[in-house]
């Protein structure tokens, strides 16, 4: 089984692997979350129904193709609050203050700045590292800032998943933060990169499809985005 983040400490066991699923797919069954596991649907009806009663997970009828609605589980706020968030509480706070003093545009810049400090937690580019090993490096240090993020190449398609918006609160008042993120991805990986799902859609995650300017890639920037920036 996967290791559990450490903001779902209290969750011991098959619970907090649960919620680390739900998280990631939801809705989910209890049928769907029994194959996921390898253990009974009784098993984890038991499990939903513990989390339910503790207000951290909630139900609702779903049709899913011909034949009788079924139960599907999802995060309550509380939760999804036991996913890491240690930027956004700070943030929205900062945030208010600062749209209220100094306009959206100020408040925009202190976002960038936070990516910037993940940005410099990098570091520069390396000699001899691939770009394959800085996307890990960068989903490394995103992860440890609380975006649950995780990085995969199958088929010659390179792909980030964040799976947790630290900055969720704050994109609900100001949009323009999730451009933010993504310029900040493609300077970190010198890379193009496309948002495929999007958290603020309704989505599971922010699935970013990276595309780097070739096999031997080097650490220059690909000539799109010199353009952009120049």
């Amino acid at each position: 089984m996967e290791a559990i983040t450490p903001g779902l400490a209290g969750q011991k066991g098959l619970r907090g692997e649960i919620l680390l699923q739900m998280k990631k797919s939801q809705p989910l069954t209890a049928k769907e979350l029994a194959e996921a596991f390898g253990v009974s649907a009784n098993a984890v009806r038991r499990h939903l129904k513990e989390l339910e009663a503790e207000h951290l997970v909630h139900y609702g009828r779903e049709q899913r193709g011909v034949g009788a609605p079924t139960y599907s589980y999802r995060l309550s706020r509380d939760g999804e609050a036991l996913f890491p968030n240690q930027y956004e509480q700070a943030l929205t706070r900062l945030i208010g203050h600062v749209v209220d003093r100094e306009g959206r545009e100020a408040a925009i810049a202190v976002v960038e700045e936070q990516y910037a400090d993940l940005r410099r937690q990098l570091g520069g580019i390396v000699p001899g590292v691939s770009p394959i090993d800085r996307l890990k490096m960068l989903a490394g240090v995103m992860e440890e800032a609380g975006f649950m993020a995780e990085s995969s190449e199958e088929n010659g398609e390179v792909t980030l998943r964040v799976q947790n918006c630290a900055l969720h609160a704050v994109a609900s008042c100001l949009p323009e933060v999730c451009d933010t993120e993504l310029k900040f991805l493609e300077d970190a990986l010198h890379a193009q990169v496309e948002r495929k799902t999007h958290i603020m859609n309704g989505c599971n995650a922010c699935e970013y499809a990276v595309e780097f300017a070739g096999p031997t890639w080097s650490g220059a920037k690909p000539e799109r985005l010199l353009h952009e920036r120049s």
